[in-house]
């Protein structure tokens, strides 16, 4: 049976690569997007490679990175190699989903330079729209899986408060620690890992890097700070992704319950009204305080924006009404 799949995603592997390079740039245009989704805190990369229908391929080339692509790569058969991983697919849309990362990193730290509780109240509809949709994937709810709910929520609520995650620890070591964490949320339709970073306390540091990369700001200390990012963005894909897909393909329910409670006591961390404890200092080194909002014209503005991300989230889900949410995770039950 095995050898009967393989042979079936060789042929299927081998009849993308022989596509012509406009059917390439397509799929440069679908990473474009991705990226593009995933600088913004609430919107899953995830969730569009749903909606442009090459989420189960993805998550497939990802599972491939095994004991057979090494028996692959030690006997030196390259065109195996590239086949049974869908390599050519796998370099284009990497392309594309950089330059939307490039495209956006940008624009997303001016925004929150310049537009704190704006942004944060998009960001803060984006992910209460996105975490009901994770709770949305439970398919039976019992009293285990509630309290996992609740038990998630408790926990992500006091964690986000802590003060180490106000001001997180410095150095390589942790920004390799986020870059694993956060790219699990690839993997995970409905949770972004631009929030995940945001919770670490890295997210103005990360985007404040590939801005000044962007222009040309290029110092050693800049580019070994994203190659270990990215080097941690690689081990955690590679290793706590395929635990991640164990974990759903068992206890499917329970894993969902658990996540939705983390994002929902997450969003302490974006509250949009805060009061800046130290504003001549950088961004990365803010910090802040949640307090009650003034109703004003601004609060009014902030609020519309909550609403309208809200709906936007809403909006792309019905988009993918039809598809399963997880299916290419629950074919099979990886070993750990």
């Amino acid at each position: 049976m095995d050898s009967e799949q393989a042979t079936q995603n060789r042929h299927v592997n081998s009849n993308a690569a022989s596509k012509p390079v406009w059917h390439d740039a397509t799929h440069v245009g679908r990473g474009f997007l991705m990226g593009g989704a995933d600088i913004i805190p609430g919107v899953s990369g995830g969730t569009v490679a749903l909606i442009l229908g090459i989420y189960e391929r993805l998550v497939t080339a990802i599972s491939h990175v095994d004991l057979r692509l090494l028996g692959h790569l030690k006997r030196g058969e390259w065109r195996a190699f590239a086949e049974y991983l869908d390599l050519r697919f796998l370099i284009v849309l990497g392309l594309g989903i950089l330059l939307g990362v490039g495209g956006l990193a940008s624009a997303m730290h001016w925004l929150l330079e310049y537009q704190l509780q704006h942004t944060f109240s998009a960001f803060f509809g984006l992910i209460l729209a996105s975490s009901l949709l994770v709770g949305r994937m439970v398919e039976k709810w019992t009293p285990v899986v509630f309290g996992l709910l609740v038990i998630g929520t408790v926990v992500a609520c006091l964690v986000v408060g802590m003060d180490a995650l106000e001001t997180p620890p410095e150095g390589n070591g942790y920004i390799f620690f986020c870059g694993c964490i956060a790219i699990c949320a690839m993997i995970l339709p409905g949770i972004s890992g631009s929030f995940i970073l945001l919770i670490l306390g890295k997210y103005f540091e990360v985007t404040g890097l590939l801005k000044d990369l962007l222009k040309g700001h290029i110092t050693v200390d800049a580019i070994i700070t994203v190659a270990v990012f990215c080097s941690g963005c690689l081990i955690g894909l590679l290793s706590f992704a395929k635990t991640l897909r164990w974990l759903l393909a068992r206890y499917e329910s329970a894993t969902m319950a658990l996540l939705c409670g983390f994002m929902l006591g997450s969003l302490r961390k974006i509250w949009p009204f805060k009061v800046v404890e130290n504003p001549e200092a950088e961004l990365k080194h803010r910090t802040f305080d949640n307090v009650l909002p003034e109703f004003t014209g601004e609060t009014a503005i902030s609020i519309g924006l909550a609403i309208a991300a809200f709906a936007f989230v809403l909006l792309l889900d019905r988009l993918i009404q039809g598809h399963e949410h997880i299916s290419p995770l629950k074919e099979e039950e990886p070993a750990l």
